[in-house]
């Protein structure tokens, strides 16, 4: 694999230009995702099967179905875990009505919330706590939202469309605070901060940026690589929310095409005709060997080259949940490897 992107001018045998692959770097699972995932692995090693997780504990279907596999039953509500047995909250968070039917259960729990999530989830608390109405910026019905708003459900409205902007209702223009999703695409909540500010000239930004950074850094990959592109290929399922952005901003960053792939079988063989550059990236929720895949799915049919354009150089990670890491450090015999 090279890892320049420079190959515009090469020409193959036949006079044609070189078919090539632009794979994105960064890509694939963020820290979040990697502590989620790991924090499922080890809970299944150290107190065994069955383990609960409610919701998907990632938007991926090959990360559930292979967590399924090793004994993991996802249920849609704590009502449906046995009282007393352990449940894993999600990466996307839950709100403090979960934790509470939780307790009245006696479930044991494990918190696997991505920390970044957990950070707009206390940002809601502290402009509740001073009376600010909060508009956050997301797509109704994802769990996220559905986590972080239910923090301060009398001081929250979610805002997703550009319509929602017109029916937003404040006590107080002075007093408005946005926030967002982590996993949005950042021009598009820009979109929507620039309509609220025309309704609402003093609306205040959060103290830091809500976008997860690795949501920005693959979204910025593709915007590097999208120009030079004939078919942007993003790994991803259909409930991510991050990779179904990746598709759009290929899109509105200049490449031809563009689609959304769990597997490499489910690339369209139609969507290669006369096709010479592809990119290849993924979401935040997908591992490594399915981008393998796709490339050894296009490398079979001539796509040999590939070229890794580098924009960002991701070294953040996060401890695994303290509940877990207590057992962790109380088991002489824990399992190797854990952090």
């Amino acid at each position: 694999m090279t890892t320049s992107p420079e190959a515009t001018d090469l020409v193959d045998q036949d006079g044609g230009r070189t078919k090539r692959v632009l794979l994105a770097k960064p890509r694939g699972y963020c820290a979040g995702v990697d502590r989620a995932v790991v924090t499922v692995e080890k809970a299944l090693e150290t107190y065994g099967a069955p383990i609960y997780v409610r919701k998907e504990i990632v938007h991926n279907r090959h990360v559930v179905d292979t967590l399924s596999e090793r004994g993991v039953i996802f249920v849609d509500e704590t009502d449906e875990v046995p009282e007393g047995a352990l449940v894993v909250f999600s990466a996307h968070g839950v709100s403090p009505a979960v934790h509470e039917e939780a307790a009245k259960r006696n479930l044991r729990t494990i918190d696997a919330t991505c920390p970044l999530v957990t950070k707009v989830h206390k940002e809601v608390h502290r402009f509740a706590r001073e009376d600010y109405d909060i508009l956050l910026i997301g797509h109704e019905g994802h769990e996220e939202v559905e986590g972080t708003a239910g923090e301060a459900p009398d001081r929250v409205q979610l805002v997703d469309t550009a319509e929602d902007v017109d029916k937003v209702q404040v006590r107080d223009p002075n007093k408005v605070v946005w926030l967002s999703q982590t996993t949005l695409s950042v021009d598009e909540t820009m979109e929507r901060v620039d309509q609220l500010k025309d309704r609402f000239p003093d609306l205040q930004a959060p103290p830091s940026d809500d976008i997860c950074y690795a949501t920005s850094n693959r979204q910025h990959a593709v915007k590097v690589m999208a120009p030079e592109c004939d078919l942007v290929i993003v790994v991803g399922s259909q409930n991510s929310s991050n990779s179904k952005r990746l598709v759009e901003v290929a899109l509105q960053a200049g490449a031809s095409d563009s689609h959304l792939v769990d597997f490499a079988s489910q690339i369209d063989e139609a969507w290669l005709e006369g096709v010479t550059t592809v990119g290849v990236t993924s979401g935040a929720s997908v591992p490594d060997v399915l981008v393998m895949q796709v490339l050894d799915h296009l490398a079979e049919r001539g796509w040999n080259q590939v070229d890794e354009v580098t924009t960002a150089n991701e070294k953040v990670t996060f401890a695994l949940p303290r509940e877990l890491r207590k057992d962790l450090d109380d088991n002489p015999n824990k399992p190797k490897g854990v952090r």
